[in-house]
């Protein structure tokens, strides 16, 4: 099968990008050709275009179109010249498309609708920032309809990850294209006794967030309730990830809050062995976000037999068993977030209760099912031999 895949960033740090990349190999090792479709993007905060990227990963072409600021400032519909043409010749049996309100995913629906190529569109959906302005708020809506009678009328199918997101995308798709397929992780690597040692060194115990250092991760609420603890069971806060513009204010609200020796910031890990290592060597692993379409830091804190203390939103509580595989707080209530990493610090039976729990419920999210999936829906919409 020939399998297209169109993604704004491509070997870049990022959930969605990581999902795609797992993807991508898994198919290439299962014997299909696979293109991938992406922009000259590395950072999407930072609007870092790069031109150094490599021209096959994982066996997968991969073709790179120069990206454009946004028509419309705030909205994600950058502009790809190039990429309805090159997808027009591609010979394609499925494009699958990635993200949601996104210029690339109207691309790939219109070639799709025009040359008669079935069209995969996972959503990856997120709903508007609840801090975004009334006005913001409602533009984005119009998106969500807009792409609900356009692309996602014209696709084959639709991917979502979770049950959530299926009522959440049903609200402005067609409910009858969609599907859920959740990302996967591999667990050979994690189960493994070595690991590489830390990039840095760490401390002996200590509370871990990994993501982007971003506005919408609630970083400031986990600051502040890492001050809020009382001293005599505080550990240090390590922060892993690139930095989308918001270390600056943190570590001033660190300092403020007087626990700036406390945190330590990592940045990006791009060892694989000691991005593991860092997750294995973690007290706590902390997930303060506003939002999580999945979570796939999640399966990594589980794979690694972390406890989990994370909010309740989003696929959060889905993923982790509405609570049993990780303790759930609201958003942005320091004072609770506090409390919960305090009680788990203070008891290590009830902590590796919940480590027990995720180490059980992350053998339910493998790659190799989800790859399973994947094909099968293409074949199902056309892209294929069945």
């Amino acid at each position: 099968m020939k399998i297209a895949q169109v993604t704004l960033r491509f070997d870049a740090p990022g959930g969605v990008e990581f999902t795609v990349r797992e993807l991508t190999k898994r198919f290439v090792g299962r014997g299909h050709s696979v293109d991938v479709y992406a922009s000259d993007l590395y950072d999407e905060a930072h609007w870092d275009r790069r031109a150094d990227f490599r021209a096959t990963v994982d066996g997968a072409r991969v073709h790179r179109f120069p990206v454009y600021k946004r028509v419309i400032p705030g909205l994600t519909l950058p502009l790809w010249p190039g990429l309805m043409t090159a997808l027009a010749d591609s010979e394609a049996d499925v494009i699958h498309a990635h993200s949601h309100r996104y210029g690339h995913v109207l691309q790939a629906a219109a070639v799709g609708h025009h040359r008669d190529i079935p069209v995969v569109i996972s959503t990856h959906y997120h709903p508007a920032d609840r801090r975004e302005p009334p006005i913001k708020r409602g533009l984005l809506r119009v998106q969500d309809v807009g792409f609900g009678a356009t692309a996602y009328r014209h696709a084959a199918a639709l991917v979502v990850e979770t049950e959530l997101e299926a009522r959440l995308v049903g609200e402005f798709a067609p409910r009858h294209l969609i599907h859920v397929i959740p990302p996967g992780i591999d667990l050979e690597p994690w189960s493994a006794d070595a690991g590489a040692p830390p990039s840095q060194e760490l401390p002996p115990r200590y509370l871990l967030y990994a993501g982007r250092i971003a506005s919408n991760k609630g970083l400031p609420t986990l600051v502040t309730a890492l001050a809020r603890l009382p001293p005599s069971v505080r550990v240090p806060l390590v922060l892993m990830g690139p930095d989308w513009g918001e270390r600056a204010a943190l570590e001033h609200l660190a300092d403020q809050l007087g626990v700036s020796k406390e945190v330590v910031w990592l940045g990006h890990v791009p060892d694989e062995r000691q991005h593991r290592e860092v997750f294995r060597r973690a007290t706590l692993f902390v997930l303060p976000s506003e939002w999580e379409a999945f979570g796939l830091v999640l399966l990594e804190a589980m794979a690694a037999g972390c406890p989990i203390v994370a909010t309740e939103v989003g696929a959060v509580p889905e993923v982790l068993e509405q609570g049993r595989a990780g303790r759930l707080v609201p958003y942005g209530d320091p004072d609770r977030l506090a409390g919960a990493i305090q009680e788990l610090l203070e008891d290590p039976a009830k902590a590796q209760g919940f480590a027990v729990r995720g180490t059980q419920r992350v053998t339910q999210y493998g790659w190799e099912q989800a790859v399973d999936r994947h094909l099968e829906l293409y074949r199902h919409v056309g892209g294929g031999p069945g």
